[in-house]
């Protein structure tokens, strides 16, 4: 008779301490591999009635040449079907970037409405091309300027963040106020129906229990997320593209959909 073979068994003791060193592993390939393109979109409803207006917003984009990701962003956008679009800084890192960018930001299908970032400032860009861009898509570039919306009412405001607002909202609309750092709600003297800011990537990198541990200036307590504030419910998007290092973990890319 052949001689049974013998199975070695994993016992608890075993299971834990291959949990316990497979652990970090499986988070840095989570961070480095997977979370950085793994979109996600959010879905917030700010009125208990039927909606409006529908709005999607994504921000920080910092495209870098990677077209695909950016086409599938687009996409993932239009399958939405939104009234509007807002973006809320930082297109680019480079200029040399910014024509592929709009490029394809041109397939949007709804009307695009955006603010700059600081990266947007640094690298200089081309903010002509900008406006023609998102004007082709019935929508505006906004340089401390307002504009309505044809969709449900709305007056979309977009602030540079680089002096005080020159405008207030309009009395007979919905006013949707774009900025691309969070902590500049503080400074606002109006109240608005829906504050919409970037900047804060959520940090890209956020612990359980802890939160973002790293976000940059412009940020304070607005690190990620829907806060209500002086000057209306204010939301702080994740971002599309990462800064510094292309890392992401317990924080992946979010497009957000708005039912106002």
């Amino acid at each position: 008779m052949p001689t049974p073979v013998k199975t070695a068994r994993f016992n608890r003791r075993q299971f834990f301490r291959c949990a316990f060193y497979g652990a970090p592993f499986a988070a840095l390939a989570d961070a480095l591999w997977w979370e950085p393109d793994w979109l996600k979109v959010h879905t917030v409803k700010l009125t208990p009635d039927k909606p409006r207006a529908r709005l999607v917003h994504f921000t920080d984009l910092h495209h870098k040449g990677d077209r695909a990701y950016l086409q599938k962003v687009v996409q993932r956008i239009n399958k939405l079907s939104p009234d509007a679009v807002c973006f809320t800084g930082d297109l680019v890192e480079d200029a040399e970037h910014l024509p592929e960018c709009l490029e394809v930001l041109q397939q949007i299908k709804s009307p695009l409405f955006g603010v700059p970032g600081n990266h947007d400032f640094w690298a200089e860009i081309n903010f002509g091309a900008v406006e023609k861009a998102f004007a082709s898509t019935g929508g505006a570039w906004l340089m401390d300027q307002q504009v309505a919306s044809r969709a449900g009412g709305l007056m979309i405001h977009g602030a540079t963040c680089n002096k005080p607002l020159a405008f207030r909202p309009a009395h007979d609309s919905r006013n949707i106020l774009l900025i691309h750092y969070p902590a500049w709600v503080k400074k606002l003297g109006a109240k608005y129906d829906l504050v919409l800011a970037g900047h804060s990537h959520g940090g890209q990198v956020r612990v359980p229990f802890v939160g973002a541990l790293v976000v940059p200036f412009g940020v304070d307590e607005f690190d990620l997320g829907l806060f209500q504030t002086a000057a209306g419910p204010l939301y702080v998007g994740a971002g599309i593209g990462c800064f510094y290092l292309n890392v992401r973990f317990n924080c992946r890319p979010e497009i957000t959909v708005f039912e106002i």
